[in-house]
């Protein structure tokens, strides 16, 4: 029997794309309200954190396929917000409870309904700690899985100077802080304009571009000794010139023989709840660029795509 606090209007809002490609195909539509069903929870959204992730996945035919999309598809991955229907035999969660997770190509809608027990990335469901507002509890997902799973392939620690490529980026921020928290020098690329936003995550910056390799040897005469690609390939290059071995470089969006790759379904069991503990606890902060509306979502989505935003951006719903 399901357990509900109140009954939604039979129609609620989703971003839906009837064709793949970039922001101009996203909508705002109406749909049928989803019902959770047994062992379900449905979670009314409150805010939808963006990632690169979302409009890559959608870009086209054959990557959606990797994913299991089809058409109809809905967008965006990582949600916060209020269990408001809970399906049978379901333990754990109730009516009135914060939650967050992520919801794969889905979580840019009024409600999303989640198996909590399935364990699988992207379809899960967590409890917000006190402390965390919606906002931040909807960038956590995504990035937060992501940086800590490239962090376990480094496995940085006191004495390690991090080169971490594309650190202003959604998953730098996470990726920074953890590697400061691991007890890790770091030094992050960027563009001369993030230099300061990186030094208040506590990075020491350095520009990107030609003469990098330069830039970080003067900034660390002593070496580097492990490195994060969060952009392509650039930073594995400067790494493996800097001597770093390919056993402590990770990328999460290039492909380079001998280096391992991380993405966030491969994130130990329990970082993201980790994360989160950190977040309440004020040691760990997630700068949030902008926010929009849903009605928004084309823009939200372009500014996205621009891959110049430092930090991350939200969908207020």
């Amino acid at each position: 029997m399901q357990e509900q606090s109140n009954q939604p209007a039979a129609e609620s809002r989703a971003v839906r794309l009837d064709s793949f490609g970039g922001p101009g195909v996203l909508d705002v539509r109406e749909i049928p309200t989803p019902q959770a069903g047994p062992g379900q929870v449905r979670v009314r959204v409150t805010a939808a954190g963006l990632n690169p992730m979302d409009w890559f996945m959608t870009a086209d035919a054959d990557t959606a396929a990797r994913f299991g999309l089809s058409l109809p598809t809905g967008f965006g991955t990582d949600y916060a917000g209020v269990v408001d229907q809970v399906g049978e035999g379901v333990t754990g969660f109730a009516p009135g409870d914060r939650v967050f997770g992520g919801a794969l190509s889905r979580a840019v809608a009024d409600f999303v309904v989640i198996d909590p027990a399935g364990e699988i990335a992207a379809n899960e469901t967590h409890h917000t700690p006190d402390g965390v507002d919606d906002r931040t509890a909807a960038t956590l997902t995504i990035a937060g899985r992501t940086a800590s799973a490239a962090l376990a392939v480094v496995d940085p620690g006191p004495g390690d100077t991090v080169l971490i490529g594309g650190a202003a980026g959604g998953v730098g921020v996470f990726a920074v802080q953890l590697a400061r928290i691991a007890g890790a020098r770091v030094i992050g690329t960027g563009s001369a304009t993030s230099a300061d936003f990186l030094r208040d995550l506590g990075a020491e910056p350095v520009a990107y571009g030609d003469g990098l390799i330069d830039r970080v040897r003067a900034l660390a005469p002593g070496g580097v000794t492990a490195a994060l690609d969060l952009h392509g390939t650039d930073t594995v290059h400067t790494a493996r010139e800097l001597g770093v071995p390919d056993g402590r470089i990770c990328t999460i969006a290039g492909q380079v023989d001998g280096v391992q790759a991380a993405n966030g379904a491969n994130a130990a069991p329990g970082a993201l709840e980790e994360i989160a503990r950190l977040v309440a606890a004020g040691e760990l902060r997630v700068p949030i660029a902008a926010s929009f509306p849903i009605e928004q979502i084309r823009p939200a989505a372009e500014l996205q795509a621009g891959r110049h935003v430092k930090g991350k951006l939200v969908i207020d719903l």
